[in-house]
C-alpha cells in the first residue's frame, strides 16, 4: 500500500515549500514546483535548487520544523488500519527523505522512498545526492512490492498529481486524494476533503477486510 505525501498527507503546500518557508527560499522552491507541474523544468533542477539553500542547517533543526508540518487528517487511523490487516503501508513520494523518515518515525510506515541529501557533521551540504522522479517513485513501488512477492496490479496507491501518474498506472488500485484532473481520471476512485479516513471504506472493499 503506496501513499504519496505531499499533496496528499502534507495539503495545500509541498514539505518542500513548507521547509523553504524556515530556510528563507520559499518563493524560489514554489516558483520552481509550480514549473515543474507544468514541465518546463526538471524534478533534478527543482531538487539541487531546494538542496542549496539547506547549506549549513542542523539535522535537529529540520526535525524540529517538521513537528510543524501541516498534515491531513486520520494518518494514524489508516496506518493502524494497514498494519490491522496485515497490508504494508509505504511513503513513495518525491518528497526529501528527513520528510519521510519523519512520517515513518511519527505514523509507523515502514518504509520511505524519496531523494537524499548530503550531511556532513550532523548539518546539510547544500547537495542532493540522490534525486528521483515520478518514474523512479514508480519504480520504487515495483522493488518493494516484488520483494514481498506482489505485483504492483496487487497493490494500492493513494496519490494526488504528476509525480502518482506512472504509480497510478500499474496499481490495482489507485485512490486520488484531492488529485488534480489528470490523477483523477487516472484514478480507480476518487476522494477529497482534510481526512485520509475517508480512503478506509475502499481499501476495505477492495482487501475484502
Amino acid at each position: 500500500m503506496f501513499f504519496d505525501v505531499d499533496g496528499t498527507l502534507v495539503p495545500g503546500i509541498s514539505s518542500a515549500v513548507y521547509l523553504a518557508g524556515h530556510l528563507g527560499h520559499q518563493q524560489a522552491v514554489a516558483e520552481a514546483e509550480a514549473a515543474w507541474d507544468v514541465g518546463t523544468v526538471s524534478p533534478r533542477y527543482v531538487e539541487e535548487l531546494d538542496a542549496r539553500g539547506w547549506a549549513g542547517t542542523s539535522v535537529e533543526q529540520i526535525r524540529e520544523w517538521l513537528a510543524d508540518l501541516p498534515l491531513v487528517d486520520g494518518i494514524e487511523d489508516v496506518v493502524s488500519w494497514c498494519v490491522a490487516n496485515e497490508v504494508v503501508p509505504v511513503l513513495a513520494t518525491l518528497a526529501w527523505r528527513p520528510v519521510g523518515e519523519y512520517l515513518c518515525a511519527r505514523f509507523g510506515f515502514v518504509e520511505a522512498y524519496g531523494p537524499t541529501l548530503e550531511v556532513r557533521e550532523g548539518r546539510y551540504t547544500g547537495i542532493s545526492l540522490i534525486g528521483s522522479d515520478e518514474y523512479g517513485k514508480r519504480d520504487f513501488a515495483r522493488e518493494f512490492a516484488k520483494g514481498h512477492g506482489l505485483s504492483l496490479a496487487q497493490c494500492a496507491a493513494v496519490g494526488d498529481s504528476l509525480s502518482d501518474l506512472p504509480l497510478f498506472g500499474e496499481a490495482g488500485l489507485a485512490i486520488g486524494f484531492n488529485a488534480t484532473d489528470p490523477a483523477r481520471a487516472l484514478a480507480h476512485t476518487n476522494h477529497t476533503g482534510n481526512d485520509l479516513r475517508a480512503v478506509l471504506p475502499t481499501l476495505r472493499e477492495w482487501f475484502e477486510c
